[in-house]
């Protein structure tokens, strides 16, 4: 697998917040290794999804992989044609490689400020964050395929 692919950075680590981000780090992916990585500087570019989508097609960006996320902003970079993956915490570094090695999770995290609504969504008599430990998996793929598709 050869891609190029980016993640908001702040310093070495993933800016939970795509649109305030004013870094994005390039990693350059080859057969499973991380090639190379470049900090591409987006000051003044914070919620212009369009203008980010552009200039990380420049760079030849295949792959955005991010935190939260609004869902004006993935319609910018998938409207662009790239692929966006959320759920991507801690150093870039690790987060791309793991991306590298196949085993990168993608979330469902949308930022619509209202998290408190979708909260109670999740809960409908349904019990799977229990046998799982994890949080937000019952429904959250249904609402996925909505907004991507």
């Amino acid at each position: 697998m050869n891609k190029i692919i980016a993640i908001p950075t702040e310093g070495e680590m993933v800016n939970a917040h795509f649109g305030r981000s004013q870094a994005f780090t390039i990693f350059s992916i080859e057969t499973g290794k991380l090639t190379g990585s470049e900090v591409l500087d987006t000051k003044g570019y914070e919620h212009q999804h369009a203008g980010i989508a552009q200039l990380l097609k420049a760079k030849k960006v295949e792959v955005v992989l991010c935190g939260g996320i609004g869902p004006g902003a993935i319609a910018g970079l998938e409207n662009a044609g790239l692929e966006v993956l959320r759920g991507a915490s801690g150093l870039a570094q690790e987060a791309a490689q793991a991306y590298a090695d196949g085993t990168f999770i993608a979330t469902t995290a949308i930022c619509n400020h209202d998290h408190g609504h979708d909260h109670g969504h999740n809960h409908h008599g349904h019990h799977h964050e229990d046998q799982h430990g994890h949080h937000n998996h019952g429904h959250s793929h249904d609402k996925e395929h909505n907004h991507n598709h």
